[in-house]
Formats: structure tokens, sequence, C-alpha cells
């Protein structure tokens, strides 16, 4: 059935710092006021989202919030309409603020905002960015079943399951401390290593450790925005360096020294993120005499060390001459799959004492199970060869993507084979020639817009292929290549 009329919608005037929270609150308002009756139908998603000149995500996220709270309801193949029996509206001014919590809380940040909007979307069966996570559909099932089972057994044979280090268990931390030394020449003691849930969680607590009185925290102008969150969140300035082609802008970070008092840098030196420059060995070294001579903290986010596709990688910041003031921040997330949450710290004992004091206040310790596990696959070499078998499926998978988007968009684009990772950073400014796409449509891809605050153009693209097949590398390009042809 035709309809009369077809609902318009304006958000300039609507409460809120995010679409999601403006469009939110403008259906909660128009639903209140009766504007939008019980049993009024919705526009589709594709529909509002094109009206408002929004990404149709946001719109399935906002409809999927609100029928959750009772004020919308789906019907399978019918639409989205306003309930017939809407939550309680009849409160006092005064029993709503005894159930409204609201000002007796700070207020998030907009970008804090945007990223948890992200991660409780992501579960859910919208699709959300693929811009370089892992397949998990590479999981060695059967192989991390049988060690879970054994080790809960022997764990409460012999009453291990208790309270624990909350470093880590002396186990994972010997298997890691093993590895890094065998295999990122990094010579460190078990004192100096603490077991964290992911390398987020690690940024967080360097973050919590450094003291925002002893200056700013210095990072990439295109960066990984949920390591800037956590730095703002615990009262640091972040000031931006430049990039360029090979990566940290040393003669620009000379210009901040010179300045700013400086607490920390945060560098993601294997493979930029979100460019997937590997910074040269020269600049390495450099970064590092600065940091001995201007006493700042280097924060080394080491997230896809594993994955290397040409030759041996250039070792860690954490292994060279003058690292004194490194913090290795490491992730076995990439290996098997975000869901398994383990990752690493390496600084000095202090720092990690300090750290393991931070994880006593919020967490206590991790996984004894999950940490145990993880250790005996390494110990055993199944770890080793996991990494060896998927890198090589990664790396088929890298060249078959860069195949594609020469075949398909020829010219048009340009990029650089990344030597590791599992995205490429594509250069589309030929396309877009100066259109503002705050998001394209494919799932499977990011605009360099999302890596920054600033209000840019977007000129590249970054292209996660590591969690698609061929064919999903083929229809994800595809859909790339209509949305911007």
């Amino acid at each position: 059935m035709l309809r009369p009329w077809e609902t318009q919608f304006w958000l300039e005037n609507s409460p809120g710092k995010t679409l999601h929270s403006k469009l939110l609150n403008k259906l909660t308002k128009d639903i209140k006021d009766g504007r939008l009756a019980p049993g009024c139908m919705l526009p589709g998603s594709r529909s509002l989202a094109e009206q408002l000149s929004v990404n149709r995500k946001t719109v399935q996220q906002v409809y999927e919030e609100l029928e959750v709270q009772g004020w919308l309801v789906t019907r399978p193949r019918s639409g989205t309409y306003v309930s017939e029996t809407l939550p309680e509206q009849g409160l006092k001014r005064s029993d709503e603020d005894l159930v409204n919590s609201t000002h007796r809380t700070k207020s998030p940040s907009e970008l804090v905002e945007v990223l948890y909007q992200d991660a409780v979307c992501s579960y859910g069966s919208v699709a959300t960015a693929n811009d370089g996570t892992p397949d998990s559909r590479l999981i060695p099932y059967e192989l991390l079943a049988r060690t879970y089972r054994r080790v809960c057994i022997n764990l409460s044979r012999h009453s291990k399951l208790g309270y624990g280090d909350p470093r880590g268990t002396i186990e994972l931390r010997e298997s890691v401390r093993k590895m890094l030394s065998g295999d990122r020449f990094m010579n460190c003691s078990v004192e100096q290593i603490c077991i964290v849930r992911d390398s987020q969680m690690g940024i967080y607590l360097a973050s919590r450790v450094l003291d925002p009185s002893k200056g700013a925290i210095v990072m990439e102008d295109l960066c990984y925005l949920p390591a800037k969150a956590a730095f703002e969140s615990n009262g640091f300035k972040v000031i931006t360096c430049k990039l360029d082609e090979h990566g940290l802008d040393i003669k620009n970070l000379r210009d901040i020294l010179a300045e700013h008092t400086i607490a920390a840098i945060y560098v993601t030196p294997h493979h930029q993120y979100p460019t997937t420059v590997c910074l040269p060995m020269d600049r390495r070294l450099a970064l590092l005499e600065l940091s001995k001579s201007f006493k700042f903290a280097v924060l080394e986010d080491d997230y896809d060390h594993e994955f290397h596709y040409e030759t041996n990688p250039i070792p860690p910041l954490a292994s060279l001459p003058h690292s004194e003031n490194v913090v290795h921040i490491g992730s076995m997330s990439k290996v098997f799959a975000p869901g398994l949450r383990l990752g690493y710290i390496v600084a000095d004992s202090q720092f990690i004492e300090r750290a393991a004091q931070e994880i006593v206040l919020i967490d206590r310790q991790g996984n004894t199970v999950s940490e145990i596990v993880l250790s005996e696959l390494m110990e055993s070499g199944e770890v080793r060869r996991h990494i060896r078998k998927i890198r090589k499926q990664y790396q088929a998978r890298r060249d078959f993507a860069a195949q594609e988007f020469k075949r398909i968009f020829g010219d048009k684009i340009s990029f650089t084979l990344p030597s590791g990772g599992m995205a490429i950073w594509i250069d589309i400014s030929k396309l877009v020639n100066g259109r503002s796409l705050e998001k394209l449509p494919g799932k499977d891809s990011t605009l360099s817009t999302l890596y920054t605050d600033d209000q840019i153009t977007p000129t590249h693209l970054r292209f996660g292929f590591g969690a698609l097949r061929e064919t999903e590398i083929t229809r994800s390009i595809e859909q790339l290549s209509k949305a911007l042809k």
C-alpha cells in the first residue's frame, strides 16, 4: 500500500553531539509530542538515511535502540512502526529526577560516544567497518577446545582457580618473555611483563600510569582514535605530529619538542595505523635518541607484528639502543580473533608495578584459564605453527585484493603494497575529486577522515582484506567502485 505522505525529519535543532544521538532524540521527542502516533509506520532505514544524508547504519542503530526501549516495533516483511504501547511517560518531574541518573554522571566526549556506539552496534546484525581485523573463521577451534578442557580440569584438581597475580600468570609471562627474546630481540624479565586483555587496555593503563602534569601526548596526525580517547579521558592534551611517505616526521617532532613539554609519544612503527607504512630504522633510532634527551616515554603499539610477508621485520623499538623509555604494547588477538582478549605490556619493572596497581582497582586480575591455555599453546609450538599457516593465507588475500583493485579501478587509484598487516591504504583522491563523503557504504573500507579530528576532504581509504575470502574481497571492491565512480 502506498503512503499518502512521506514523513519528513529535520535534525538541525535536535540536541546531541552526534548524528546518532540527534536522530535518537528527534524520534523520541516526535513520539512523545504525538507527531508520530502509536501505530504510525516509519520510513525504511534506507529512505530515511537518504533523506537525512546520513549513513544507513546510523538509522538502523537508532531503530534498534528505540525498539529495545519500547518506542518502536519491527514487523517482519512489513516495516518499523511506533509501538501501540509506549513506555511510561506520566512521571512527575520530581520522580523523573529520582530515576534519571544523568545529572550525577560525567558527560562523555564526542569521540568516546561515537566509539561506544560503534562498539555496541558491532555486536548486532548490522555489519561494521573492517579496517584490518583477523578472520575468526581461521581459528583452530578443536585445538582450542581440547586445550581449554584439559587446562580447566588440571586447574580445578590442583585448586588453582583462585585469585592470582594482577600482572598475569607466571606461566604466560614466561612464555611471552621467551617469544619476545627469540622472535623480537627483546631482553626483558618476567617482572617487566604485565598481561592485559588487549592492546587497548594496555594503552589505557599506560595513560593512567603516566602523569598529565608532566606534559602532553604526541600522536601521528592520522592515528588510532581509541588511543586518543584514552589519553584525553585521563587528562592529557594531545598534540599531532606530521606523517610522510616514510611514517612519523622526525623533523616535525623536533619542532614540537622545541615548543612543548612532552610526557610521551604514541606510535605504531611496525605498520603505521592507518597508513600501513613501516617506520625505517634511521627514524626509529632518531626517535629513541630524542626520547632519551627529552626524557619522554615512547608508547610502542605493536599490534600486528606477526604479520609480515616479504622479509623479516625491523626489530621493535623496545629492542634497540636507547630504548629505556619505551613501553611496548602487544596483542595476541590478531593471531586468533578479537574475542580472545589477551595482550601484554613490557616496560621497566616500576612501570609494570604501577600498571598492576591500576588493574587491581578495575579488574583484580586477568582470565587465569585463558592465560594458561595460551601459555601451553605457545610452549608446545602450536601458536607459532598457526601463525605460519595464517600468514600465508593473509598474504594471499593481500595479493588478491591488490590484483582486484588494479583490475576494477585501473589507474584511477594508487597504493603501495604493504609489507605486512591486514589492510591496504588506497589513494582515491582522483575519484573523490573534492566530494565530501562521510563514510562509504562498503563495510570493508574506512575513509581517511575517520582517523583525524580535522574536517578534511577524504583522499584515502583503508581497505581491510584480513577477514574476507576472495569472493568477498571482489564483491566489496565492486561495491566501492559503484560508490566512488
